[in-house]
C-alpha cells in the first residue's frame, strides 16, 4: 500500500510540473493582432491600401508540451496571417458614428450608428480574459489556463457560422472581418481600439427591420420582450419552431454559451397579434475545440457540465440545455423536435457543408475545414436522437423558479410568466 501511495504521490508531482511547466510559456494575459506587412505602422497611411496581411493573434503559440497538457485547440488559426480588408468608420455603412462602449466579460465591444438608424457592433477578435481569471488562479499562478482557453475559439467561426445559418435558414446578426486603423472618428477609443480585427455585425436589437422578414416592427432583446408579455399577454407568441431548429442548429456546431442575453426577437405583426422570431447572437463559442489533459479534468461533466467540446459525438446533453430553453420551450410537443431536425438534416448536406467552407480564406480552411466538417456531418447524422434527447430534458426540468438571466430586474413574482413564457 505505502508504495501504491508513494506512486500516485509522485505521479502527483510530476502532473503539477508539467502543469506550471506548460503555463510558463507566456505571461501575458491579452495581445492583439500581428500586422505582417507593414513594420512602421505610426507611418502607414491605411487610406492608401484596401486590405492587411494579419495575424489574429500569436498569444496562444504552443509547443509539444501546451498542445498536451492544454490542448492543440486552434492554435494555429490563430496565429497563421490572413489578408483582411481595411475600413474606417466615416465611410463604413455610409458613415457611422459611434454610440457607446459595449460591455462584455471577454469582448471589447463598440455600438454604432449609421445615418438611416441602423444599429451595429464593432466586437474583437482577439479577447481578454482578465474579467474571469479567479483570484486564486493569480495567487497560484495559474492565470495562464484561463487565458489560453480562448485558443479554443475559432477566430473564424462566427464567419462560418452565419453562412452555415443561412443554409439552414437560421437568422443571424451578419458578421464579417475587418481590420480598424487608428483613425480621428475612433476619438477617445484610438489607442484601444485602433489597428485592430473586428467582427461588425447587426444588433440584438433594432428599430430598423434589418432582417429578410417582412412586416417586422422593431427587434427586442429577451428582457423586453418578456415586458412586452406582460403588456400584451397573448397578443405575444414566439416562433418556436423557428427556436427549435436554431437551438438544434446550436448542437450541430457545438455553441455551448446560448443564455438569455444572446438573444434578439424579431417581432413580426399578424394582424392585431406579434410573433417573435428568434435571432441569436454572440457566436464567438461555435466549434468550441478544447482538448488536452488539464481542459479535459475541467470540462468533466460532473466538474463544469456547461462547457462542453466540439466533437464528433454530443458527450453530455443535459449540459447544453440552459434555463432559456426550459423558460421559452416548456411543453412543445417532440414531434416539433423532429420535424426541425429533419429539416436541418436535408438542408446541410455534405455539399452544402463543403461549400459554406469557401467564406474562409483558404489558409484558415487548409487547416480546420477537414476536421471541422467532419465533426458537423457526424451531429446531423445523430440530429434526430438528439432533438429527441433535448426535449425530452427540457420536458423533465421543468419550469423556472427564479428570473431568467437578464430579466432579474422584471416584477414576475407571483406570475406564470417567470415560470415560462407560455405557460399552460
Amino acid at each position: 500500500m505505502k508504495k501504491i501511495l508513494a506512486f500516485v504521490a509522485i505521479l502527483f508531482i510530476v502532473f503539477i510540473a508539467l502543469v506550471y511547466w506548460s503555463v510558463s510559456s507566456t505571461d501575458k494575459e491579452f495581445k492583439t493582432c500581428e500586422i505582417k506587412n507593414y513594420e512602421d505602422l505610426e507611418n502607414v497611411d491605411f487610406k492608401d491600401h484596401d486590405s492587411v496581411l494579419v495575424a489574429p493573434s500569436s498569444l496562444y503559440e504552443g509547443n509539444i508540451l501546451k498542445d498536451f497538457m492544454q490542448g492543440k485547440n486552434y492554435r494555429e488559426a490563430w496565429s497563421t496571417p490572413v489578408k483582411v480588408p481595411i475600413t474606417f468608420l466615416d465611410t463604413l455603412k455610409g458613415g457611422v458614428k459611434i454610440k457607446k462602449e459595449g460591455g462584455g466579460k471577454q469582448t471589447h465591444s463598440l455600438k454604432l450608428e449609421s445615418k438611416d438608424g441602423t444599429v451595429y457592433t464593432l466586437r474583437s477578435v482577439t479577447k481578454d480574459p482578465k474579467k474571469l481569471i479567479p483570484e486564486v488562479a493569480e495567487d497560484l499562478g495559474l492565470e495562464n489556463i484561463i487565458v489560453d482557453g480562448i485558443s479554443a475559439q475559432h477566430p473564424f467561426g462566427a464567419i462560418l457560422s452565419a453562412r452555415l445559418s443561412d443554409i439552414a435558414g437560421v437568422l443571424h446578426t451578419h458578421p464579417t472581418m475587418y481590420f480598424i486603423p487608428k483613425q480621428e472618428v475612433l476619438g477617445e477609443y484610438n489607442e484601444k481600439y485602433g489597428n485592430r480585427l473586428f467582427l461588425l455585425e447587426f444588433e440584438t436589437e433594432s428599430k430598423n427591420n434589418w432582417t429578410s422578414l417582412e412586416n417586422v416592427d422593431e427587434i427586442v432583446e429577451t428582457k423586453d420582450l418578456q415586458e412586452l408579455k406582460k403588456e400584451k399577454g397573448d397578443k405575444i407568441s414566439i416562433d418556436r419552431a423557428s427556436l427549435i431548429k436554431t437551438r438544434l442548429f446550436d448542437l450541430l456546431i457545438g455553441d455551448w454559451d446560448r443564455h438569455a442575453e444572446q438573444w434578439g426577437w424579431v417581432l413580426q405583426k399578424e394582424g392585431n397579434k406579434v410573433k417573435a422570431v428568434p435571432l441569436a447572437g454572440d457566436r464567438d463559442n461555435a466549434f468550441f475545440n478544447l482538448s488536452g489533459v488539464i481542459p479535459s479534468i475541467i470540462t468533466n461533466e460532473n466538474i463544469e457540465p456547461l462547457v462542453r467540446p466540439f466533437k464528433k459525438e454530443i458527450d453530455y446533453m443535459p449540459g447544453l440545455v440552459y434555463p432559456f430553453d426550459r423558460y421559452f420551450l416548456l411543453y412543445t410537443p417532440e414531434e416539433t423536435y423532429l420535424e426541425q431536425a429533419s429539416q436541418l438534416q436535408k438542408s446541410l448536406t455534405d455539399e452544402a457543408i463543403t461549400e459554406a467552407f469557401k467564406v474562409w480564406p483558404e489558409e484558415i480552411a487548409k487547416l480546420d475545414q477537414a476536421e471541422i466538417s467532419e465533426k458537423i456531418k457526424s451531429r446531423r447524422d445523430h440530429l434526430l436522437e438528439y432533438a429527441k434527447a433535448f426535449h425530452s430534458i427540457i420536458q423533465e426540468q421543468g419550469g423556472l423558479e427564479e428570473p431568467l438571466k437578464g430579466s432579474e430586474d422584471l416584477e414576475l413574482e407571483g406570475s406564470t410568466l417567470l415560470r415560462c413564457f407560455e405557460c399552460k
